[in-house]
């Protein structure tokens, strides 16, 4: 078979070169795409990424074509950054302006001449806008009233003073160290308590680690009296964490006043909405600390203050009354005393005569009594005497009555005592019985073959028990 005439590959690429110069030559176009496969040549400034476009259903890729940037092209991605804060970089959708170029080469790709600022910006605004939509629809801690929104944490009330703090911050990063400076090296000598809680503060995708750290600063069990959340700068993109459904919803539902201090100039994010206190950046988020402790102290020195001057006031008005009711009291005083000194004269002299008059009226009554007195004990004397007398004589009749008395008493015992002593008993034919020497009466203590001791008034008997029966009792029946 004779061989086709053929061409060179280089050949059909320029053909497609020129066919498309032919039709795109002098032709722009406004492309929206998302960027992906970023890299930047820092040396010849130049940007080399690929522009995609997903399906609206899914995140399916359904065209895709190289980009580059440079010259003039790199000026304005530059200035992108610089107006809107995002970095030019993956995953972020924007609207530039292209031409279609081809190279035999490297092939076909666009060159993005000029990029739209204020349509990336509405893409993060409206995400923004989403989100806060959403936060408060689905959390009922969460209120627009106008511009505000009115957040559990945001009504929490600051302590008087605030010296325990968790700082949610990157490690080692310089916001971290700025916020340190300032609250330890203020002006007014306050102490802190801080606690780092080191974390990635930046990228969407690191929302559940920030959650978690959160988690951790409530489970420590430590009285916190602020969370600090710190960063200390970076382009727009970082902060795309802190714009996070999850992150700014943890956040106004948190039980400890938040404050923060992100670093971002030219928006507020979303946690700022959320949290109890906003402040620029971290060292402005450490004044603020300081200001609300000095503003507490500024309190209670203006509290002492007054209280020395409402002192000294009480004191200067209580001293002149004192000195007043003290010119009373002296004037009063003499008056009295001048009024009742005539009134004392008037009474010495009456008690004086009164006391003569007494005194003769007693002494009178003292020799009468006295006379008295000398005659009585006399006739008391001779009374008591014969009473005595009467006495002795009772006694001694009633000694002798009793003493004969109680001779008949001791002569009756005595001759019941003989009736009733062993020795006679045994003379009328009773027996005394001992059992190892032990006197006995119990039938209890003797058993059959035992030997016992019979003693009789004259006798005594060793015998050996042969037999044990029980006695009627009828030989001693009376």
């Amino acid at each position: 078979m004779e061989s086709e005439k053929h061409i060179k590959l280089s050949e059909l690429n320029n053909k497609i070169s020129d066919a498309l110069t032919d039709r795109f030559k002098g032709q722009t176009f406004w492309v929206v795409a998302d960027i992906t496969n970023h890299s930047y040549k820092a040396d010849k400034k130049i940007h080399y990424f690929e522009l995609v476009e997903k399906g609206t259903t899914s995140n399916s890729i359904v065209a895709k074509i190289v980009g580059k940037a440079w010259g003039t092209g790199s000026m304005h991605l530059s200035d992108f950054e610089k107006n809107t804060g995002q970095r030019f970089t993956n995953n972020i959708n924007v609207l530039v302006l292209v031409s279609v170029d081809y190279h035999p080469l490297f092939g076909l790709s666009l060159s993005v001449l000029d990029i739209d600022t204020n349509f990336t910006l509405g893409i993060l605004e409206q995400q923004r806008n989403a989100t806060l939509k959403r936060l408060v629809e689905e959390n009922t801690f969460i209120v627009k009233e106008g511009e505000q929104y009115i957040t559990k944490n945001n009504q929490i009330k600051l302590r008087a003073v605030i010296q325990k703090v968790a700082v949610i911050s990157g490690s080692n990063s310089a916001g971290l160290e700025d916020f340190r400076h300032t609250l330890e090296n203020n002006d007014f000598g306050y102490v802190f308590e801080i606690d780092d809680y080191p974390n990635i503060v930046q990228g969407d995708n690191n929302a559940k680690l920030f959650l978690d750290k959160l988690i951790e600063v409530y489970s420590s069990g430590k009285l916190y009296d602020a969370v600090v959340i710190t960063r200390g700068g970076g382009a727009q993109s970082d902060f795309l964490i802190f714009d996070n459904y999850n992150i700014g919803r943890a956040v106004a539902k948190f039980p400890i006043a938040v404050i923060t201090g992100i670093g971002h100039q030219k928006n507020v994010s979303i946690v700022d909405l959320m949290a109890h206190t906003q402040t620029k950046t971290p060292t402005k988020a450490a004044e603020f600390i300081i200001a609300h402790n000095r503003s507490f102290e500024q309190k209670i020195l203006s509290l002492q203050k007054n209280i020395v001057i409402k002192s000294q006031q009480l004191f200067l008005m209580h001293y002149q009354n004192l000195s007043h009711l003290k010119s009373n009291i002296s004037n009063n005083t003499r008056e009295l005393l001048s009024g009742h000194k005539d009134a004392l004269v008037s009474i010495n002299q009456n008690t004086i005569n009164s006391s003569k008059s007494i005194l003769y009226q007693e002494h009178r009554q003292l020799l009468s009594l006295s006379h008295q007195i000398s005659g009585k004990p006399r006739i008391i004397l001779y009374n008591r005497i014969n009473d005595i007398g009467n006495t002795i004589r009772n006694l001694k009749t009633f000694t002798n009555q009793y003493l004969r008395n109680q001779k008949g008493y001791l002569g009756h015992y005595s001759s019941s005592i003989r009736m009733m002593s062993p020795e006679n008993i045994l003379k009328k034919g009773y027996a005394i019985v001992k059992i190892n020497d032990t006197i006995t009466s119990s039938t209890d203590t003797i058993d059959v073959g035992d030997t016992i001791d019979v003693i009789l008034a004259d006798t005594i008997f060793k015998t050996t028990v042969k037999e044990k029966t029980k006695y009627n009792g009828r030989d001693t029946d009376l």
